[in-house]
């Protein structure tokens, strides 16, 4: 009986005796053992392994499911389950990938409860959302969350890990590292703040996330700022579906949605498109800088007030019978109204260093990035309207520019020719890149004279390359939308096309291809399917061609 109450205040010393009783009842009803295993070696602080044993003890007091046993950092059960540094604490390890790297002591005394009670249930207890975000991940995660003992916030962010872990314990392992007992993994991973989680060394969190926007950021290796729920819907009934979720699906989604229309997005990829790649934005107004990523968050995130969003999800095919319907890879969609803003992107060159340098020298829109490169000297490639546009408006800028051009003569209307030349910008005839060099940033690119057979290094700072747009059109075609002859959806200035009640908008149609007006278009398209769904135009013509 003494026995029995010096070990009852091991529990004593950590919980207060109405704690202990509400624990009691819960891991009664836990159908699993919980296997707790603590490494240590003899330079350990043994005050704090001391402290360490005690703790989890008081949880074995309180229930019986919990079992405990010690090793040292030599065991051969250390090599088997990973562990290289000490303290360490391994969960249930036949079961889980899950570790603590210190002692959970203050604050993440919480992390160590929870834990426990989760591998006791052999449920994650995620939401739903956050079930099918990590239960889709089909490649291997290994989470790692710096914390500390004094911090508030740390626990949530370590459950989400250990949620992770649980509910998809083939392909996510999760470690707990407390700075305070790992300093150079901290040093290593530059964790100076905490909460910061990293997964397979890229760091995907700095803070405390709800847990569905940890599961987004777990499946993507990029931290998330919103959360798209996932649907398992197969048929949506709406009135509007816009297929891109660039600037221009995001805008027209945002102003179909207030004229009183029920939309939805579909994007193919991610979010965003051509914005979410480019590093610096200058030009967006009421933003003078912007990172192209964090634009597209605030973008979708106001998009997700008024519409849904289905991202991830290409479309395979449209039927536009009287009832229009949108096959995607995962579901079908029927609605009045369509809207293509599918956007284009920039035909590249495929040369060597053109991918690795791309934002460290390598620019596609002299709008967007001319500005970075005034007194610098660069070269635009091609040889079209837009690259020696292109050419002229660097020039202007301050901007030390010449054109590399593969002919000996230019393809670009004759007064831009004229400009060119009273601008004198030197021109390279007969001149193809082959390679674009830097280490951090270009230095300098490689170019081929194909009339001289001749190749010679050029220094640069930077490459624009203008040589025309991709427009992403298959699908227009598929469905039978007639396309002007730079092969982009053909418009009536009202965004209507040849098939009644499909739309289009954006890059897609050609134009400028900046991020304002690529909105304005969407803006303007779903208001045109407003007011043609209220007066629908082709049952006038109908009429009209009867009498």
């Amino acid at each position: 009986m003494a026995k029995k109450n010096a070990s009852l205040s091991r529990a004593d010393k950590f919980l207060p005796k109405e704690a202990q009783e509400e624990l009691k009842v819960i891991f009664a009803a836990v159908p699993h053992d919980i296997f707790v295993y603590l490494f240590s070696q003899k330079d350990d602080d043994q005050q704090v392994l001391q402290m360490g044993r005690e703790l989890i003890q008081a949880f074995q007091e309180i229930s019986d499911r919990i079992k405990f046993k010690e090793y040292n950092l030599s065991h051969k059960q250390a090599k088997k389950w990973e562990v290289t540094t000490t303290p360490s604490l391994v969960f249930s390890p036949e079961r889980y990938s899950i570790k603590y790297l210190g002692i959970p002591l203050g604050e993440e005394g919480r992390t160590l409860l929870e834990t426990l009670m989760l591998i006791g249930l052999g449920d994650s207890q995620a939401s739903d959302q956050a079930r099918k975000v990590i239960q889709k991940i089909d490649t291997p995660r290994k989470v790692n969350v710096f914390v500390s003992s004094t911090c508030p916030y740390c626990p949530q962010q370590a459950i989400n890990a250990i949620k992770a872990a649980i509910e998809n314990p083939g392909l996510i392992s999760a470690s707990i590292i407390d700075t305070g007992f790992n300093p150079e993994l901290t040093e290593r991973y530059s964790a100076f703040s905490v909460p910061q989680t990293f997964a397979n060394d890229v760091l995907i969190a700095k803070g405390a996330q709800p847990q569905e926007l940890f599961a987004a950021s777990l499946d993507l290796l990029e931290e998330q700022h919103y959360f798209i729920p996932l649907s398992d819907a197969e048929r949506v009934e709406t009135d509007l579906v816009i297929i891109g979720g660039g600037p221009a699906g995001l805008t027209a989604g945002i102003y179909a949605v207030r004229s009183g229309l029920n939309t939805v997005i579909v994007e193919r990829e991610n979010l965003g498109g051509q914005v979410a790649t480019t590093p610096i934005v200058e030009n967006y107004p009421g933003l003078a800088h912007v990172g192209g990523k964090n634009l597209v968050d605030i973008m979708v995130a106001h998009a997700l007030e008024y519409v849904k969003i289905f991202p991830r999800e290409p479309v395979m095919e449209i039927n536009p019978d009287s009832t229009i319907e949108v096959v995607t890879a995962a579901r079908r969609f029927t609605a009045r109204a369509v809207i293509f803003a599918t956007g284009a992107s920039y035909r590249r060159l495929g040369v060597p260093g053109e991918s690795r340098l791309a934002g460290r020298g390598v620019s596609y829109c002299s709008t967007c990035d001319g500005p970075l490169f005034v007194g610098k000297e660069v070269v635009i490639v091609g040889g079209g309207n837009s690259a020696v546009t292109e050419a002229i408006h660097l020039h202007h800028m301050g901007v030390k520019v010449a054109l590399i051009h593969r002919g000996d003569t230019l393809r670009a209307q004759e007064h831009l020719v004229k400009d060119l030349q009273a601008d004198k910008i030197p021109v390279l005839w007969n001149t193809e890149v082959k390679e674009i060099r830097g280490k951090e940033r270009v230095t300098e690119i490689e170019i081929y004279n194909n009339k001289d057979d001749q190749t010679e290094i050029y220094a640069a700072d930077g490459v624009f390359i203008s040589i025309g747009y991709i427009p992403e059109v298959d699908l227009a075609k598929k469905t039978g939308l007639e396309l002007t002859s730079d092969g982009f959806i053909k418009q009536d200035g009202q965004h209507r096309t040849n098939i009644p009640r499909i739309y289009s908008a954006g890059d897609v149609e050609g134009g400028y291809k900046q991020i304002v007006t690529a909105a304005g278009a969407g803006a303007a398209a779903a208001m045109t399917v407003f007011e043609d769904l209220t007066q629908p135009y082709w049952k006038e013509k109908e009429i009209q061609g009867k009498r």
